[in-house]
């Protein structure tokens, strides 16, 4: 049976809202950016508003400063925790596994919380190293954004297994470890931030298992996952506006945009949309499709094949003649940098419909 498609041409006026994030911080960004663009400029950014390098012994006392519980000021939330009590129930350690007093910190027995690095030390290339003078031109052992509290015991349980798909609390899993509904968010915003910071040290690919991202294959689409399924906490917050504010005494100057805005994210690598905290600025996602965001060349073309160039995800490419019958449809079209080539093309003129997760176009294409 001959399927039929109804092609209605609309033509889209994009209007861009006025206004900046609140925050003081992003004033000289360029908000129309996606994509590699995006990202390489918030790389830029958090590189060069990294001011105060921290010793490891720094960090320390950034810990305990960044994170407190916000409801229990004496008590450091602990990565990869859950209400699990093994340790004596006492005023100072009253939760092994979720939080602790930010005194009793040290590792030395499974009653204490030590620093995760939540990039494996040993996943970098090269490694990270921690305890030495930092300066610029050290790699990222002792970058506190991604230096987190965490109980003695899970942090050994972890030790330096890739990250992987799970549910539920913190555990071992088929592949890797995963770090806990609670936390796979934060885990996600931290490797992102890693990747932009040290984007050739601390790739997602050697932290992470899965499938990458089609327009950028360092990037792995469970972090995406993450990032949009677990919003950002206070806690999170807390932890950013101090490391943003170099009058705090372990603050590095710098902060993980992703933080700020999950759907940056979104901006940059596409996938599931996450969280948009800042609604009154207009930014353009990988995820929406724009007549300019996506091109064909040749066309006309002579070879009977067309080149489809984008940075957006596609979904499905609908080829429709003149008279309305679908000549191809192509589900989840794999592209190749970014480029996808249709051909065996008949002679003719025809519409192509191009969909993504939101939305989709319909461009003009003439074989000759």
């Amino acid at each position: 049976m001959k399927k039929y498609l109804l092609i209605i041409l609309i033509s889209y006026n994009c209007f861009s809202q006025a206004g900046y994030p609140a925050n003081p911080y992003y004033n000289d960004m360029n908000w129309t950016l996606t994509g590699m663009s995006l990202k390489n400029a918030l790389a830029s950014k958090i590189t060069s508003t990294h001011t105060i390098f921290l010793t490891y012994a720094q960090d320390w006392g950034a810990t305990q400063a960044t994170d407190v519980n916000p409801e229990n000021s004496n008590n450091v939330l602990l990565l990869y925790g859950y209400s699990v009590t093994t340790c004596p129930t006492s005023s100072s350690d009253d939760n092994d596994h979720r939080e602790r007093n930010s005194l009793s910190n040290g590792g030395g027995n499974s009653c204490e919380w030590n620093r995760e690095h939540v990039y494996a030390k040993s996943l970098g290339t090269p490694q990270l190293v921690d305890g030495a003078i930092f300066s610029a031109d050290s790699d990222a052992g002792e970058d506190a954004h991604h230096l987190r509290s965490c109980d003695v015991d899970r942090n050994g349980n972890r030790g330096n297994s890739k990250f992987a798909t799970g549910s539920g609390n913190s555990s071992t899993v088929s592949g890797g470890w995963y770090p806990g509904d609670e936390w796979k968010g934060d885990v996600a915003r931290m490797m992102m931030y890693m990747y932009l910071r040290y984007p050739t040290q601390c790739l997602p690919i050697n932290v992470g298992t899965g499938a990458t991202v089609s327009t950028d294959t360092n990037m792995i689409q469970l972090f995406l996952q993450w990032n949009a399924e677990d919003p950002v906490s206070l806690y999170e917050d807390n932890r950013n506006t101090y490391h943003g504010n170099t009058a705090n005494a372990y603050a590095q100057g710098n902060r993980n945009p992703f933080i700020d805005n999950p759907y940056l994210a979104t901006v940059i690598w596409g996938g599931p949309v996450a969280e948009n905290r800042w609604p009154t600025v207009f930014l353009s996602s990988q995820s929406f499709l724009t007549d300019a965001a996506v091109q064909l060349y040749p066309n006309p073309t002579n070879s009977n094949e067309i080149e489809i160039t984008t940075e957006v995800i596609i979904t499905k490419l609908t080829l429709v003649n003149i008279n309305g019958q679908i000549i191809k449809e192509i589900f989840n079209p794999i592209f190749n940098q970014n480029t996808y080539k249709l051909n065996n093309l008949p002679q003719g003129f025809y519409f192509l419909q191009i969909s993504a997760e939101n939305g989709s176009l319909t461009k003009k294409i003439i074989v000759n």
